[in-house]
């Protein structure tokens, strides 16, 4: 059964219920700790989460799909060179989500998420993802609301799908303020080995904050599941988000150690 949020470590699960509630996210959180405190516990967990990467892809009884969402400037490069900086980089693999192409949009929008998801053995993170086109719709008014209410039920069989196959899917939201978004893109402007990352829209999108933050709301109510769940993590400080997240997965996957270490045995005696 759908319960309501609860706290693992710094990250908030939502996997059903409807009752999260964004604003009650502080973003600036940082858990009482400093930098160094909070780098030392993400070396820890790293290790942890690459024992267990190792594991699932020695048992090939399951993937991992990870699903990275958040503002422009959230932290989700961040993110991924940090916390899986220890990954096996040979069955690990990121898939970044852009405008999508002519082909794509011949296709469902799930289509292309699709050919990207994670096989038996397998670590994949989606920077960014499908929930981009249910997010976009709802901020511009793009498409009606009983369509909206079809993708979020396209997007929960999907994601039903990839579980019944094996596919452990975490999706991640890092909830970083408006204030440190705007610090954040300023400072990429300003350096020229970064001001490449930037462009008008990211400058534009900012006018539509308060939609974004309803439509992700809307968003992460709609589909979450035990199956699937959403972590929250506050993400104003990057050196705390990146704990948080690493946190979540590690939580989220010791409960199949076990099993998998049964599997990758059984396979060394075949």
């Amino acid at each position: 059964m759908d319960g309501g949020p609860s706290q693992v470590g710094y990250a908030t699960r939502v996997e059903g219920g409807g009752s999260f509630q964004l604003g009650g996210i502080d973003p600036s959180e940082n858990g009482g700790l400093d930098e160094a405190e909070a780098e030392r516990r993400l070396a820890e967990l790293s290790a942890e989460l690459r024992e267990l990467q190792e594991l699932m892809f020695a048992a090939e009884t399951n993937g991992i799909l990870v699903i990275l969402q958040g503002m422009d400037a959230s932290g989700k490069d961040v993110t991924i060179g940090n916390v899986f900086a220890a990954a096996d980089p040979a069955s690990c693999r990121v898939a970044a989500f852009k405008e999508p192409t002519p082909e794509e949009e011949a296709h469902h929008f799930l289509w292309r998420a699709d050919q990207l998801t994670p096989g038996h053995g397998e670590l994949v993170i989606f920077d960014r993802s499908y929930y981009e086109q249910v997010i976009l719709p709802q901020v511009h008014d793009e498409l009606p609301e009983d369509e909206i209410c079809h993708h979020f039920a396209n997007i929960n069989e999907f994601e039903r799908l990839l579980h019944e196959h094996g596919i452990i899917v975490v999706k991640v939201f890092l909830h970083v303020s408006e204030e440190e978004q705007g610090r954040r893109l300023e400072e990429r402007e300003a350096n020229l080995e970064t001001a490449w990352k930037i462009s008008p829209r990211d400058w534009q999108e900012r006018r539509f904050w308060d939609a974004y933050m309803t439509a992700y709301e809307t968003t992460i109510n709609a589909c979450a599941s035990p199956h699937a769940p959403w972590y929250v993590t506050p993400a104003d400080h990057q050196w705390f988000h990146n704990l948080a997240v690493a946190e979540a997965l590690v939580e989220h996957l010791r409960p199949y150690r076990k099993n998998w270490i049964k599997a990758r045995n059984r396979r060394g005696k075949e």
